[in-house]
């Protein structure tokens, strides 16, 4: 089991002395993650359609750019997808703070590069069962996490 250093990430809630912060992440995270498909689907809708359904051939592609621009202006705003707020989560940089434009748009990067990966998504889904702080490729490379969010 990885198990990140108190250097490393020394602002964010303890795993150990404040489990509260990390307990059910990674099923709300799984869940939240539905949430934003459906409704990164509910998007292409329009884009489908404003582009006389020619988008249907490059619908992978049409996906990709979606789903990226809704996650990185949500992510940037407020630190968490729309799913992510449902579920009452959201990321964290190392410092404790929330994710700003540069830290969201390299975070939905680095998640499209995973979602696009069958093996990197499958490492990255494993990562967050077995590291502490339920953290995946992504987090792991940018010293995010994802917690419950703060009262």
């Amino acid at each position: 089991m990885y198990r990140t250093t108190d250097y490393e990430m020394n602002h964010l809630p303890d795993p150990v002395r404040q489990p509260e912060f990390y307990d059910g992440v990674v099923i709300k995270r799984a869940v939240a993650w539905v949430i934003d498909a459906v409704l990164v689907a509910a998007l292409l809708v329009p884009v489908v359609i404003m582009t006389a359904f020619v988008g249907l051939f490059f619908l992978p592609f049409l996906w990709l750019m979606v789903s990226f621009v809704y996650r990185w202006v949500t992510i940037s705003t407020g630190s968490a997808t729309w799913g992510m707020r449902m579920m009452a989560i959201e990321l964290r940089d190392a410092d404790g703070d929330r994710l700003d434009g540069g830290m969201a748009f390299l975070h939905t990067a680095g998640y499209t590069l995973s979602v696009t990966t069958a093996i990197i998504q499958l490492a990255s889904v494993l990562l967050m069962v077995t590291t502490e702080r339920g953290q995946g490729l992504s987090d792991l490379a940018l010293g995010t996490v994802m917690i419950n969010k703060r009262g």
